[in-house]
């Protein structure tokens, strides 16, 4: 397995010790489902000065007992290569292409600049196909994941031709038009790239469509031609989520969200709207905000009556876009609570400090999910909050969010650029009665775990082996 962001991060302290802290989510579920007796390995990179000095201790293989018994090679990647790879082109220009999120009379600007990173994206893709190349066994399956590591298949397939190779977009995958914003060589290496492992996958099968598509357009018709296309649509991790959600420290963390939202001027308890997202520009948190703030000025029977509890952890900030998005999502809320707030009632709840339990806390508690991103490969708070919520919940869902595929049916839909359709949509959701909010519910958590991180990995695994 490859991927930027491996299952272990490290901290260094004054006296100089290293503390592991591992991760969690699909891929750690993933490879802990095959079982240890298959010798898998985990390539990643060192992220940050504390990750390159436990490289540097260990010669890059960690030590088993910081990584929960797997096998992880960490890469030591040049901190200035590994920062203009990630940061000047995964984070700054495949994500926006996919996400459609440039604001095209300015950019994107493709200068010597951006060349410059690309070449950085190119060694560090090199610097992963080597580290792969060396660690596989003959005839081995190599899992690739995501738009950090678009070009390792070709490369990696140049060196060991023997091993079957899988890769895996874990984001939308951006319509032509789009796509060929890209430099006409870029956009070809891109897909060239993908295009060296046996089997490319994707979450739903409108990006899959959209990366076929892509191929015919900038490669020529017939292409993908050697390369199998899959769909597999990661879903919600049910038991973990359902034990987590009842351990204490969420109890506490839910009596404090219950204080903090109070109760309404007759008595009973204020309707919620929680929605839980890093500060990422296609979250698409601002004009949730405007949304809500919308609803409380066109149906002013919900003044007093609801509270919008919004988590919104920073994200990227050491990129100046996402910091200003950060300030801006901040000063909306607190404008909104300047504009209509009473003594007894503060209309945005914002919490901008990650707090996992926190989050659990308000799946368990919330009427409503807003969920409206302007696009998103999935999105698992939407496969989340159903498999959690204590009472059910209405969930009000982007049509541009991949989850829309499965879950659309039983969601209020909205177009995420749609201010006033976002906000009767709310409406429509704060007035649904309970017995149809807890069926939807039911159907919600039903789709949403239909393939949890195991299975999901297992499935791509033995797809690849097929």
């Amino acid at each position: 397995m490859a991927s930027n962001r491996g299952p272990v991060s490290y901290t260094l302290d004054e006296t100089g010790r290293l503390t592991a802290r591992r991760g969690g989510g699909g891929l750690v579920s993933g490879l802990s489902a095959i079982g240890p007796g298959t010798d898998a390995v985990w390539v990643c990179s060192a992220l940050n000065d504390s990750d390159r000095e436990a490289v540097r201790r260990t010669g890059g293989t960690l030590d088993p007992a910081d990584t929960g018994g797997q096998h992880v090679r960490m890469l030591d990647v040049d901190a200035q290569m590994h920062a203009a790879a990630y940061n000047g082109i995964a984070n700054s220009v495949l994500w926006f292409v996919h996400h459609m999120l440039y604001q095209t009379p300015m950019e994107p600007v493709f200068d010597t600049e951006f060349r410059r990173q690309w070449a950085a994206y190119e060694g560090y893709n090199r610097a992963f196909a080597e580290a792969l190349a060396e660690e596989a066994a003959e005839g081995a399956a190599v899992l690739v994941q995501d738009y950090h590591l678009t070009l390792t298949p070709r490369m990696l397939r140049e060196l060991r031709p023997d091993l079957r190779i899988g890769h895996f977009s874990h984001t939308p995958w951006a319509p032509p038009e789009y796509f060929r914003l890209l430099p006409d060589d870029i956009a070809a290496q891109v897909l060239g790239g993908i295009l060296g492992a046996d089997r490319a996958a994707f979450l739903t099968q409108r990006w899959a469509d959209a990366f076929t598509d892509c191929c015919h357009a900038v490669l020529g018709p017939g292409i993908p031609s050697g390369t199998r296309i899959g769909v597999h649509g990661l879903g919600a991790d049910v038991e973990f989520l359902r034990e987590r959600a009842h351990r204490p420290d969420v109890a506490e963390r839910m009596r404090t969200l219950r204080a903090q939202i109070g109760t309404a001027p007759d008595g009973r308890p204020r309707k919620t709207i929680v929605r839980v997202d890093r500060t990422e520009l296609s979250k698409n948190i601002v004009r949730g905000l405007l949304a809500y703030e919308e609803l409380l000025r066109s149906r002013p029977e919900w003044r007093e009556r609801v509270v919008h509890v919004a988590f919104a952890y920073p994200s990227r900030q050491d990129l100046a876009v996402y910091r200003e998005y950060t300030a801006e999502v901040q000063r909306v809320a607190a404008e909104i609570n300047s504009r209509f707030g009473t003594p007894g009632w503060t209309p945005v709840e914002l919490h901008v400090k990650d707090d996992f339990a926190r989050s659990l806390a308000a799946y368990r508690l919330a009427d409503v999910a807003l969920v409206n991103p302007i696009r998103d490969g999935m999105n698992l708070v939407a496969k989340e909050v159903p498999v959690v919520s204590d009472e059910g919940c209405a969930l009000v869902l982007s049509r541009e969010a991949g989850a829309y595929e499965e879950l659309g049916e039983d969601a209020v839909t909205v177009n995420p650029y749609d201010i006033v359709g976002t906000a009767r949509a709310l409406h429509e959701a704060l007035s649904m009665g309970p017995g149809e909010r807890a069926e939807r519910t039911k159907r919600l958590a039903a789709q949403a775990t239909a393939l949890p991180p195991a299975r999901w990995f297992l499935d791509q695994l033995a797809a690849l082996e097929g």
